[in-house]
């Protein structure tokens, strides 16, 4: 008889024995009896006879993990502080009857069907030229690349010699960039060879991709996140597009950043890593070397007009519309994505409130009458009169896109005027048809989100409003700088394609704006003296979530955690208390905000001090 260690596919509970007379391999997906219910679990190790009764393995499928997803699955676990069989969870395992059949004729068969793939059809400027060598020159590098130069052509010509060394590449973007144009340009030039794997894909086009992926006819796979834990052999190269986007980053356990994830990936394949974006993270801009690739974003010239005010559809804005549409041109009206929380603005002067400790914003708590810092917990009361001019006109406004829609509507009776956000957008076919009716010029204003700022292009756009900025960039997030310059400089880099185009941002904070936006570069060199000693990428930072129907329970586990951590001296409590967001779910919300120098020194604090309703969010980026 063996014995086996097996991880349930999918659980947060640790290992169970169980008994077989077969040999199975490492990695293979067996089925067996939890509490008379059969689960898949993973074959992780043999062992010896343990000293209690084993139940029997009850099958065995035809699907494994290789040595390399093994590998993944355990530093996923011990990194992100989650079970085996959470890391399992979110990966597709390998099928013994579809693995690859990677004979000479099929690959000479790829060539001959999309044009002259060995001879590439991607054309490159010398600056892009210049921009692969140096890529091709490291195992992580960073394309710094500014909207419209180019970036998406050196990432082809890297895909086509992949091709020429019988070797696969892949492709990830936010799922909200998995725009239509992108799929078509892929498919356009690589043909067959390109596989879209998403969210979107109805059960039969998934079953149909995840067939050319496993036999090895997919070449270029590209998709979000979850693309990374495909079934994916002779792989040569992963490209990260958009690195600095947040939605790499998974909401629920295992908690995981799929860019950090791809460079950990290059390692243990030991091929190149490619991160790609605009606006890149402050984190990847300091570890990593990058090629810089300007242009391209200014050829038809922009105007930019700064408004102070507080979010509103000001009269300014409105008259900027009215013109537009006189002219018969096109807007896109952009509403930056907040939190839960409002923030307090003075409207004469535009100054707003802080933590003293973190240098984040103060979040406004109505019923408490106060300003709560969401990193350390400290409190103030909300003051009657700005600190800074005694005026008191403080205010606090925010504009939902339905609600900025509907002004537009009734303003200008005989627009199109549409909604363009994941309210409205939920779909793939919904987001074709939208843009296909901006592009046609059937739409007149396009209201939306961060959606709006995604890679799709409008060739039409002669006028971009940025309605409250300041909402972003007084976020109680140490990233609030950055992330409301990247939104900016995105959504503008969506005007002025063709025609000359106005951007008008309602702001208080012209000066920061104007400093940084013709060269996001200077702004990631003095934003690293801000982040130094406090935050990423310099320090390391960890969440740990309590939740619990029972707030009493929640806030005990919260408590005997805390008290196991306090023995760690290299690792310092910022705070711990209430959520921003106190219920969610109908459970009530507990957490605490860790900091130290090294990750090693969290992970093992965390490990040590972990108690059962403690979820752990390393590297986090939601703090409400």
């Amino acid at each position: 008889m063996n014995y086996y260690t097996i991880s349930l596919i999918g659980s947060p509970l640790s290992e169970f024995t169980y008994e077989s007379n077969l040999d199975i391999n490492i990695g293979r997906v067996v089925e067996v009896d939890v509490r008379k219910r059969v689960a898949q679990g993973v074959v992780i190790s043999q062992c010896n006879k343990p000293d209690f009764d084993t139940n029997e393995i009850l099958s065995v499928s035809e699907l494994y993990y290789d040595a390399k997803q093994l590998a993944l699955a355990s530093f996923i676990s011990t990194y992100y502080v989650c079970s085996l069989g959470d890391a399992f969870g979110v990966m597709v395992a390998f099928d013994v009857g579809t693995s690859m059949h990677s004979h000479v004729e099929h690959g000479n068969e790829v060539s001959a069907n999309h044009g002259n793939e060995a001879e590439s059809t991607v054309e490159l400027s010398q600056k892009q030229e210049e921009a692969l060598t140096f890529l091709k020159q490291h195992k992580v590098s960073l394309l710094f690349g500014d909207t419209g130069s180019g970036k998406t052509e050196i990432y082809m010509k890297y895909f086509e010699m992949m091709l020429r060394e019988k070797k696969r590449s892949l492709f990830l973007m936010p799922e909200i960039s998995l725009t239509p144009q992108m799929g078509i340009r892929l498919q356009e030039h690589f043909g067959e060879s390109v596989v879209m794997y998403h969210s979107k894909l109805t059960p039969k086009q998934k079953k149909e991709a995840l067939k050319k992926i496993r036999n090895g006819d997919a070449k270029i796979i590209a998709g979000p996140r979850s693309t990374l834990f495909l079934p994916i052999k002779d792989l040569g190269l992963i490209v990260v597009d958009e690195e600095h986007d947040d939605s790499y980053k998974s909401s629920s356990r295992p908690r995981y950043n799929a860019r950090d994830l791809a460079i950990y990936m290059g390692k243990l394949h030991d091929i190149p890593v490619i991160l790609g974006s605009a606006t890149p993270s402050l984190g990847s801009f300091v570890k990593f070397p990058y090629a810089r690739l300007k242009g391209g974003f200014y050829s038809a010239s922009r105007e930019f007009i700064y408004e102070r005010s507080a979010e509103q559809l000001s009269p300014l804005i409105l008259n900027a519309l009215k013109e537009t549409l006189d002219k018969k041109e096109q807007s896109i009206v952009f509403l930056p994505t907040r939190g839960n929380f409002k923030h307090l603005i003075c409207n004469s002067c535009g100054h707003h409130y802080e933590c003293v400790f973190c240098s984040v914003g103060l979040s406004i708590h109505n019923k408490a009458n106060a300003l709560k810092c969401h990193y350390c917990n400290f409190t103030q009361a909300i003051p009657q009169r700005c600190s800074e001019c005694h005026s008191d006109t403080l205010v606090s406004s925010r504009l939902g896109t339905a609600e900025a829609l509907k002004s537009i509507s009734e303003e200008f009776n005989d627009a199109k005027v549409e909604q363009f956000d994941r309210d409205v957008i939920t779909t793939s076919a919904k987001l074709k048809k939208a843009l296909k009716r901006f592009n046609d010029a059937e739409t007149d204003i396009l209201v939306g989100t961060q959606m709006l700022s995604k890679g799709h292009d409008y060739h039409g756009v002669t006028l971009a409003v940025v309605l409250g900025m300041d909402n972003m960039l007084n976020m109680g997030d140490y990233r609030a700088r950055e992330k409301a310059l990247a939104s900016l400089l995105q959504v503008a880099g969506r005007s002025g394609r063709k025609k000359n185009a106005k951007v008008l941002v309602q702001s208080f904070n012209e000066t920061f704006f104007k400093t940084y936006l013709g060269d996001y570069e200077v702004f990631l060199q003095e934003e690293k003296e801000y982040r130094k000693e406090l935050y990423p990428p310099y320090k390391k930072l960890a969440r740990i979530l309590f939740a619990h129907k029972n707030g009493a329970k929640a806030r005990e586990s919260m408590d005997e955690m805390k008290d196991k951590l306090l023995r760690f001296s290299d690792v310092e409590i910022v705070g711990y208390g209430k959520c921003g967001v106190e219920r969610i779910a109908n459970k009530y919300r507990f957490e605490i905000l860790l900091r130290a120098d090294k990750s090693t020194d969290l992970i093992k604090a965390i490990t040590a001090s972990k108690v059962a309703l403690a979820e752990v969010d390393m590297d986090p980026i939601e703090f409400g």
